[in-house]
């Protein structure tokens, strides 16, 4: 967890090439940028396919603020890599569980189907938010690890140590 801005992202990405000798599977996202201004976000999964979740110019009936979002091809791309079942990941990273992800139902269920398991995962959550973004939260066996700009190294290493 941690407020918008203060590398989450950046502090996964960290922690996942620190596991490379682990089976990992997952998607990260970040910030689509056309001359200073964020237009969008991007999935990109840890197997390298990539694509985009939300764009200003995306047509959709699924939106957050001035973004439409392509649950379709979420769902299609990026929810499959965490099929619990299918998967022989050891550890999953799910960055992030948010508003637009949140849109997929599909997704929601994989992701209670994720913390149900006895498989770790590495996630980023937002701050607040109803249904599983409070549920993910409140499983027995979660450790939550509140981000800032100061503390990411301390962060970095704690994980590493967890899942090593």
């Amino acid at each position: 967890m941690g407020l918008p801005g203060c590398g989450k992202t950046t502090t996964v990405l960290r922690i996942v090439s620190r596991l490379s000798h682990k089976k990992l599977a997952g998607y990260y996202t970040e910030e689509i940028r056309r001359n200073n201004i964020r237009k969008g976000f991007k999935w990109n999964r840890l197997d390298g396919s990539s694509g985009i979740l939300a764009h200003v110019e995306i047509k959709s009936r699924y939106r957050v603020s001035k973004y439409g979002v392509d649950i379709e091809g979420f769902e299609k791309s990026v929810v499959p890599v965490l099929d619990i079942e299918k998967s022989n990941a050891e550890i999953f990273v799910v960055d992030e569980i948010g508003k637009m992800e949140c849109m997929s139902e599909q997704f929601v269920a994989a992701i209670d189907r994720l913390f149900a398991s006895d498989k770790p995962v590495i996630a980023t959550v937002a701050q607040k938010g109803p249904g599983i973004i409070s549920k993910v939260k409140n499983y027995p066996e979660a450790k939550l690890f509140t981000l800032t700009r100061k503390n990411h190294d301390r962060i970095v290493e704690d994980i590493v140590q967890i899942l090593s």
